[in-house]
């Protein structure tokens, strides 16, 4: 459990350990003493005046001699951040709140610079709160309160905004944490459905097998069409009143990835699981936006699918008609999910009149060598949307970094001889993350829309665990659009 606290003296009400989370100066200031009994933490007071957090943070811990909170840990944060970081120091928050995961109750206090630093904040301890395992001994009664203070030492109070995509970003760990014979297409798209039951903003339809086929869809289904569970799309539509924008958001659902009849080897397959990290992260983002109330319509299309091996697996040599009309060779049954989501934002762009639309996907394994395992790459057709993006991750906490868009020099890529493109490139050494955010862009470009697409493989799943990432990237993508 996860429950954010308007006062102090609430969220220390039943606390058995305490986490204190600062920057550097707030230590050397004394903040702690102004907000916490001096006594209780006498025996740590002369080496926190002195806390230096170096470039990425330190952690002091200790057990107390009181009767309720019996052990503390202070977490002293950098006071600069590098332009390529964000100045809500998510990263950090997350870092070096792992001491609460050991411990029943527990209560974070956390020093912000600025009061719309909580989102961002809140988002990194509900990676915390882990609502899937199944070690022995685990315990669902552990709970975490939260409470949040200024420089001053005054309490913030928490916004919906705060508890909305905290929610997110837990329902989007447990998506991807899930093992994949758990949660395959079916499951996924009945566990998102059930977040809206009863909500009369929200409705929801779901094209499956044979019927892709009639839609079009001929990508999703060629794709997933020998699994067990039929492959699928999922629409959530959310229709305030008197909406003044619409958006589309794009999941790549690929609920497990053997790379097909390219079957991934040497142990490339474990973890596979996380291939439907960009699809936990729409939902994710979209019930927070439902949540927190968006003033705009959002749509949430998820491509959900398996990428089996067996019989009627689609091979290598195939060529696919796609939802865009555009025809594909395929050269690479491993390179599926640019297959998935074309169908899916082409679908999109061509059933609803779109102010943006957003796709994000666990797509290349050159993103993580191109921008990292903290930071997505982006890619965009218009300049305002990327400053959009670069904003959104600065203040959210997930951090992105823009990718080269220019359709001139890598479309030729994907020549094919037979049909209108491959699926795969020809030189894996030319851009590999921006050649395939260009294939997908190649069944919208008719159509001018404007378009973000997010390559989250690496930040989407971190230490074995899913971390939802772009929960808060695409909330404030939407919110300040």
């Amino acid at each position: 459990m996860l429950k954010f606290h308007k006062t102090l003296k609430s969220a220390l009400a039943k606390a058995s350990h305490l986490s204190f989370v600062a920057s550097e100066s707030a230590y050397k200031k004394g903040l702690y003493k102004k907000v916490l009994d001096e006594e209780l933490f006498s025996m740590m007071s002369s080496e926190l005046k002195k806390a230096e957090a170096g470039l990425s943070g330190k952690c002091f811990n200790s057990y107390t001699a009181n009767k309720s909170i019996r052990t503390v840990s202070f977490a002293v944060l950098p006071q600069k951040v590098s332009r390529g970081n964000s100045p809500t120091r998510k990263e950090w928050v997350y870092k070096h709140t792992a001491s609460i995961e050991k411990h029943e109750n527990s209560t974070i206090i956390l020093v912000l610079d600025k009061e719309d630093h909580y989102v961002a904040a809140a988002s990194a301890i509900a990676r915390r709160v882990r609502l899937y395992s199944q070690k022995t001994g685990d315990t669902e009664k552990r709970s975490f309160h939260v409470v949040a203070i200024d420089a001053s030492g005054n309490e913030i109070a928490p916004n919906k905004r705060v508890s909305a995509v905290a929610d997110g970003v837990s329902w989007a760990c447990m998506a991807v944490d899930t093992p994949p014979s758990d949660f395959n297409p079916k499951a996924v798209a009945a566990a998102a459905k059930a977040l809206f039951k009863g909500n009369k903003s929200v409705s929801s339809k779901e094209i499956q097998g044979s019927k892709l086929v009639e839609e079009g869809l001929n990508g999703i289904f060629a794709v997933g069409k020998c699994a067990v569970e039929a492959p699928r799309m999922l629409i959530l539509d959310y229709k305030p009143s008197k909406a003044s924008k619409t958006v589309a958001l794009i999941g790549k659902g690929v609920t497990y990835d053997t790379g097909g009849l390219s079957l991934k080897i040497q142990g490339n397959m474990v973890g596979m699981k996380s291939d439907m990290g960009g699809a936990a992260a729409v939902v994710g983002a979209f019930k927070s936006l439902v949540d927190a109330k968006c003033s705009h319509r959002v749509i949430a299309i998820l491509g959900l699918v398996e990428n089996a091996i067996g019989p009627e697996a689609y091979k290598n040599d195939d060529i696919i008609t796609m939802h865009s009309g555009k025809t594909v060779e395929i050269n690479n049954t491993d390179a599926e999910g640019r297959i998935v989501l074309a169908d899916c934002v082409s679908y999109a762009a061509r059933t609803y009149e779109l102010d943006l639309v957003v796709d994000a996907a666990t797509l290349t394994g050159a993103q993580m060598i191109a921008t990292g395992l903290l930071h997505a790459g982006v890619v965009s057709n218009e300049d305002k949307v990327e400053d959009l993006a670069m904003k959104a991750g600065k203040s959210s906490g997930d951090l992105v970094s823009p990718l080269p868009f220019a359709p001139e020099f890598f479309k030729a890529e994907f020549s094919s001889k037979v049909a209108d493109m491959k699926n795969s490139v020809k030189n894996r050494m030319n851009a590999q993350s921006s050649c395939a955010a260009q294939f997908i862009h190649n069944h919208i470009e008719d159509t001018e829309t404007p378009w973000l697409h997010i390559d989250l493989a690496g930040p989407s799943f971190v230490g074995g665990l899913g971390s939802g990432f772009g929960v808060a990237l695409m909330f404030e993508i939407v919110e300040n659009l």
